[in-house]
């Protein structure tokens, strides 16, 4: 009997992310125009910066960044997370980190599926940026009733999409054909759909209570809200936008412009106010609007260590007690200002960064080096073997996200009046409960990276510690 050959996640995830960015663009055709641009800004900068260019070449990452993209999808109960999960496993993508966006004012916990290895990453690094909303946190009880009794009947994904998850848990993955209808059909789960599933009055009171929210419920499917394209220089393009027709948001969010990029930035441009239809009282259509999708571009640095991620909040929210960035824009000048004054603070070379232990680092042994040049000391030591030039180091890429870039994003696109508000509430417990499993602990996973690469070049250098 012929054994089965089952297609490599890696290839199904790179699949699903062509086939949602071309559903996408003819969706939202100002996302066409964003691929566009950040090609364009990307290869320039690609030309202006050859160092950039080798050191990208040298870790194998200059193939990745035109194909790079994270979404993001906002699901309502437990249950549909749960098998979102499941969904995202067939693809290679495992829940990463555990975000609460309710400090920000965001009703709704988050993770984001993504691969982890690093050859996966390689092959193609999409990531979705998956929330549950916080039905716990609607004040209104008898809103939060209909919303979840709402969300309770509806099915987001088809018959064959379940059938064939199934099928990928029980025999290991799945073969060409199976795949490929696996893609198609997960596709539906993402549209985008014109007709609400509530009537226009609870549409109102959802969204009066928050945008988000009505967004979450009121459709008989989540639909992705976005795209993000990756940039190397998230500033030109925010200065290019207005010149293709796209209105930017006012301010990055995420850290200010620097030599060697920190965590994560990222902009947007507004979301689009859309035609849908709601059944009124007697049972027919009627015309209405939703507002909720939008482009996103981000720019990504160098994953901080628990040291640099406390000296970042620190400064954020030193440059949020000068200023704290308006909804509209209105005073983006003041907050870039306070900004960049605060991350004076932090350190913006590469070297400095790693001797204060602020960044993670892959290091690679240098081929050529002479091994006779060294000492058994040297030979285990990363630093010595750093400062002999035996063992060079590039940054690690923060491939996660900010709760507070986040929300600043969710908020500058649904609006400035938010309706309810929402204070911090936590709880990675439950929602992980609610996924099924245990998300993977970020900083764990950088420093265990960076642990293997100083590794691999003591392993390298070992028969001269040996031989001493």
């Amino acid at each position: 009997m012929k054994s089965a050959t089952f297609i490599s996640t890696d290839v199904i995830r790179a699949s699903f992310s062509a086939a949602m960015s071309s559903m996408y663009r003819t969706e939202v055709p100002a996302y066409g125009t964003l691929l566009s641009l950040v090609a364009k800004v990307n290869a320039q900068t690609l030309a202006a910066s050859p160092e950039l260019r080798h050191r990208l070449e040298q870790t194998d990452t200059l193939d990745r960044i035109s194909e790079e993209r994270h979404g993001a999808i906002r699901v309502g109960t437990p249950a549909e997370l749960s098998m979102l999960r499941r969904v995202f496993a067939v693809m290679g993508m495992y829940p990463v980190g555990y975000y609460d966006l309710s400090e920000a004012g965001v009703p709704v916990h988050s993770t984001a599926f993504r691969p982890v290895r690093d050859d996966a990453l390689k092959i193609n690094p999409f990531r979705v940026f998956t929330s549950l909303l916080r039905l716990d946190l609607i004040e209104d009880a008898e809103l939060r009733e209909e919303a979840r009794k709402t969300l309770d009947a509806r099915q987001i994904f088809t018959t064959n999409a379940v059938s064939l998850v199934e099928k990928a848990e029980s025999q290991g993955g799945l073969e060409l054909d199976d795949a490929a209808l696996f893609v198609k059909e997960m596709l539906v789960t993402f549209r985008w759909h014109d007709q609400a599933s509530v009537s226009a009055d609870l549409y109102r009171r959802l969204n009066d209570a928050h945008r988000l929210i009505a967004d979450v419920v009121s459709f008989k499917g989540p639909h992705i809200n976005h795209l993000t394209p990756r940039t190397l220089d998230i500033d030109v393009v925010q200065e290019l936008m207005p010149a293709y027709g796209i209105s930017p948001k006012a301010v990055i969010e995420g850290p200010p412009t620097r030599a060697c990029p920190i965590l994560l930035r990222q902009t947007s441009f507004k979301a689009l106010e859309e035609n849908v239809s709601f059944r009124n009282a007697q049972g027919e259509w009627e015309a209405g609007s939703h507002t909720a999708r939008f482009g996103e571009i981000e720019q990504r640095g160098i994953a901080l260590t628990p040291k640099g991620r406390a000296l970042y909040d620190r400064l954020l929210a030193e440059s949020r007690k000068v200023v704290r960035p308006a909804p509209d824009g209105s005073n983006a000048d003041a907050y870039i200002a306070a900004l960049s004054a605060a991350f004076k603070a932090f350190p913006d070379d590469w070297d400095s960064i790693r001797k204060q232990g602020l960044g993670y680092f892959r290091y690679t042994a240098v081929a050529t080096f002479p091994h006779g040049g060294l000492s058994a000391r040297d030979a285990s030591d990363i630093d010595a073997l750093v400062a002999l030039g035996a063992v060079t180091f590039d940054p690690i890429v923060y491939e996660d996200f900010l709760p507070v870039s986040a929300a600043g994003i969710f908020q500058s696109n649904l609006g400035d009046n938010d309706g309810q508000k929402f204070t911090a509430s936590p709880s990675q417990r439950e929602f992980e409960a609610d996924l099924g499993t245990p998300v993977l602990d970020e900083f764990a996973h950088y420093e265990g990276l960076q642990k293997a690469s100083i590794e691999r070049c003591r392993q390298h250098f070992k028969p001269v510690a040996l031989a001493s």
